[in-house]
């Protein structure tokens, strides 16, 4: 079984100082390539030697050394947000030389260990799934529907009235899919019909993890 993903609560941050060099991690949630993209140019410390950042949002990423040797900086902040399991994160660690150089290894073990540290302490909660429905079923079935709706997590669209009939899309937890879908075909003794529509992912979730303090 695939480890959850989580996704930040709150922005997060983790200082140390190597060999007298002062590591700074950021990290912060983003949904979109542009609000990465934004924070990092507002979070960037010009007067610091190097700013490198990396983020993971779905199947895109992208990483950047600033100036440190290739493949020291960037990518071990990138092997940080996937060790720990993050979704749609973006961090960014600022350094401020202090006069010793540290060599690539050295390198990759203070920024992608500064920004692990970061990520194990932020508070997070595990990415729910969610699916998105079409339902059509009677009239008389639109009350039961709303009644049920707490106990399986979901939310319903508004109604779209045909006659005796009625469409509506719900938005239901993927994990409860499966029992709702029967209480359904039972509630309509298998004359309604439901239909996929698509899966998103959320930013928040009724189960937090609230580990506390990238």
């Amino acid at each position: 079984m695939p480890n959850p993903l989580y996704i930040l609560s709150a922005p997060s941050k983790h200082e140390e100082t190597i060999r007298k060099s002062r590591f700074l991690a950021h990290a912060v949630h983003v949904d979109s390539v542009d609000a990465a993209m934004t924070w990092l140019a507002r979070i960037r410390n010009a007067a610091a030697t190097h700013n490198c950042w990396a983020y993971r949002i779905g199947s895109y990423y992208r990483f950047d050394d600033d100036g440190e040797p290739g493949g020291s900086a960037g990518r071990p902040l990138l092997q940080a947000i996937d060790g720990q399991h993050c979704a749609e994160t973006v961090v960014m660690v600022t350094r401020w030389f202090g006069g010793i150089k540290l060599g690539v290894g050295g390198l990759v073990r203070a920024y992608g260990g500064t920004a692990a540290e970061c990520l194990r302490h932020a508070k997070r909660h595990p990415q729910v799934q969610y699916r998105h429905l079409n339902l059509r079923c009677e009239v008389s079935h639109l009350a039961q529907l709303h009644a049920r709706c707490s106990h399986f997590g979901a939310q319903l669209g508004s109604p779209d009235w045909q006659e005796n009939r009625v469409e509506i899309d719900i938005t239901i937890p993927e994990k409860n899919l499966t029992e709702f879908t029967e209480w359904f075909a039972n509630l309509t003794r298998g004359h309604g019909r439901s239909r996929d529509i698509a899966t998103h992912h959320d930013k928040f979730s009724d189960d937090p993890d609230t580990r506390s303090s990238t």
